[in-house]
């Protein structure tokens, strides 16, 4: 039985923790905040809750897998577990609307019909189905595997090319913008392809055409919900870990790892505190572990932490019961994506961003049903750095979320009769609750651009030392975080590293 310490309490780490400690090692988690989950989190005011990280969960097997390994209770009796229905309604700039089903590629392909034109849905369909060479290429060795040495193929962009019609489909497209613009051949489509690689804080214009299989995830497998929102799931992962006796340790920050004999042999803790272990894992963002290594940091490889935009949520309280058919996701689309691409890559503030409002009909967060608690979030830039924002300047918070409520006009028409009070959560918040650096969002792994996508290898030169979570491969997302955890822990317990 090895004695594990266990840096962070986020969602990879956790997973990683409560497979581990099944695995009878004795584990303890020391974590600067407060609180578990790092960036799953909810804000509570006068009977209101609000979720402030992710809202939907998406690959639910990750975590069905993570209770089905860890104890007797499964994911689904463990927390309330529905799918979204419909998984969303679209808004476009034309005044268009598209209300999606979900999981259904036939549905899809139908609603997208209706809305758009005939053949819409089909182009759509077309684009999905590559997108699934995509998944079947890349499910083990870019999720479910520990990174291959030398991924020389993941380097590669797998998406294939489009078949050839009228000439004008001579080469595969190399990023998710020309994709669009060559296979879907309607701006509406373009914006819906462009938005889930802007939810997960990627550029469209330059994002490769990999990217396509985000969608292909989400309409494939599903979308859903936790009542209680996603602090209800990690809070549930949370009590898994106690049921498998692992140690939390809150309001405890690391200052050092120990090394013995070239080897990470335990922590220095913020008050001097020097803890024994075997092997430590690091739930933190590559330049803050390299920061806890003052010997040896240049042996962790960097990451993608210092890349990356923040998202911003205004938390808005509502008098009124949430009307009856209204859709628990809308999202309203920007007029012009490639705009708000480039604003966003300048750090700078575009009017009419893409946003996404969620209304889940969840009584557990409003304090009655007369009631009715709403998010509204977008992607903005990062907390400081180049391309990022001062958001701890006075107003700028009030002047972003004017234009995310402003975006969401569409959505939300009666917003100004309604509303009882809002509260703004920017990457400064994000930064300040988590430790990610800038409060950026930790973008899932991708084929293609030469590895540019890719996150460091769970193990780390430093024997002893592994790394889990957002920011470790495979990224960020509340799946990629729990497939983390898992080949971690299988790193760890002398297997290959693998989350299956």
């Amino acid at each position: 039985m090895a004695r594990i310490a266990v840096i962070g309490a986020g969602m990879g780490a956790m997973a990683a923790a409560a497979r581990l400690a099944t695995g009878g090692h004795r584990v303890a988690v020391y974590e600067r905040a407060a609180s578990h989950g790092g960036a799953v989190r909810r804000y509570e005011r006068d009977g209101f809750g609000f979720d402030t990280g992710p809202g939907l969960l998406h690959l639910p097997a990750v975590y069905r897998d993570l209770f089905l390994k860890t104890g007797r209770k499964s994911l689904e009796e463990s927390v309330a577990l529905s799918q979204v229905e419909p998984a969303g309604r679209h808004l476009f700039a034309d005044g268009t609307e598209a209300v999606l089903p979900n999981a259904s590629r036939g549905g899809v392909v139908a609603a997208l019909d209706a809305a758009l034109g005939e053949g819409a849905g089909e182009r759509w369909s077309e684009l999905l189905v590559r997108a699934r060479d995509v998944w079947d290429a890349t499910r083990r060795p870019l999720l479910e595997d520990a990174l291959a040495v030398g991924p020389a193929a993941l380097g590669r962009d797998p998406y294939p090319a489009a078949p050839v019609r009228r000439g004008l489909f001579r080469r595969g497209a190399p990023t998710l913008a020309e994709t669009a613009a060559r296979e879907l051949r309607d701006p509406r489509l373009a914006a819906l392809l462009g938005s889930y690689a802007l939810a997960h804080g990627f550029d469209p214009r330059t994002a490769p055409a990999s990217a396509a299989v985000l969608p292909y995830i989400e309409q494939t497998f599903g979308s859903w919900y936790v009542r209680g929102g996603m602090r209800a799931l990690a809070d549930a992962v949370y009590e898994r870990c106690r049921e498998r006796r692992v140690e939390f340790h809150f309001g405890t920050g690391v200052a050092a790892v120990v090394e013995k004999d070239g080897r990470a042999a335990g922590l220095e803790l913020a008050d001097g505190t020097r803890v024994e272990a075997d092997q430590v894992v690091a739930g933190v963002a590559p330049r803050v572990l390299s920061a806890l290594l003052p010997g040896s940091g240049e042996a962790v490889p960097p990451g993608l932490d210092g890349e990356g935009p923040g998202r911003l949520t205004v938390c808005l309280a509502l008098r009124g019961a949430r009307p009856g058919g209204t859709a628990h996701r809308t999202v309203v689309h920007a007029p012009d994506q490639a705009a708000e691409a480039a604003a966003l890559a300048r750090g700078e503030l575009y009017e009419r961003m893409t946003v996404t409002v969620l209304r889940p009909d969840d009584d557990t967060l409003r304090p009655d049903d007369a009631s009715e608690a709403v998010t509204v979030s977008a992607t903005v830039p990062p907390q400081g750095g180049a391309g990022g924002q001062d958001w701890n300047a006075p107003g700028l918070d009030d002047r972003y979320a004017d234009a995310v409520l402003s975006a969401a006009a569409a959505a939300l028409p009666d917003l100004a009769d309604r509303l009882l009070w809002r509260r703004v959560h920017t990457p400064a918040d994000t930064e300040r609750e988590t430790g990610l650096p800038g409060g950026r969002i930790p973008r899932p792994a991708l084929a293609g651009a030469d590895g540019a996508h890719l996150h460091p290898d769970n193990r780390t030169p430093v024997p002893g030392l592994h790394v889990v979570g957002g920011w470790s491969h495979p990224g960020g997302g509340l799946a990629h975080t729990g497939m983390s955890g898992a080949i971690t822990a299988d790193l760890i317990a002398g297997g290959p590293g693998g989350s299956r």
